[in-house]
C-alpha cells in the first residue's frame, strides 16, 4: 500500500554559486538557518531526491541522514524536481 508525504518537506531556493574552489557543493545560507542544531549541517548535501541529507557519526559507523527543520520538516531544494521519489506518488 503506497503511503503520499507531500507535505513533510520544506522548500528552499538555490543561492549563488553552488559548487566552491573544491568542487564541492556550498550549503546556502537559508539552509543552515533552517536546519535544526542538532545536525552537521556542514556536511550536508543534496542528494538526487531534492533533499539535503548530513553525515551523522554514531558509535559504530557513520551514515546520511535527512536534513530537518526544528519542527521536523525535510529540506529540499529544486534539485531533482520532477524526479520520482521513493514514498512520493507522482
Amino acid at each position: 500500500m503506497a503511503q503520499l508525504l507531500g507535505a513533510c518537506t520544506t522548500q528552499v531556493g538555490m543561492l549563488g554559486d553552488a559548487d566552491d574552489k573544491n568542487g564541492e557543493a556550498e550549503i546556502p545560507e537559508a539552509v543552515i538557518q533552517l536546519a535544526a542544531s542538532n545536525q552537521n549541517v556542514h556536511s550536508a548535501r543534496m542528494q538526487p531526491d531534492g533533499c539535503y541529507w548530513y553525515e551523522y557519526s554514531g558509535p559504530v559507523e557513520t551514515t546520511l541522514l535527512p536534513l530537518l527543520t526544528a519542527d521536523g520538516k525535510r529540506i529540499c531544494g529544486q534539485a531533482g524536481a520532477g524526479e520520482t521519489t521513493p514514498g512520493y506518488s507522482t
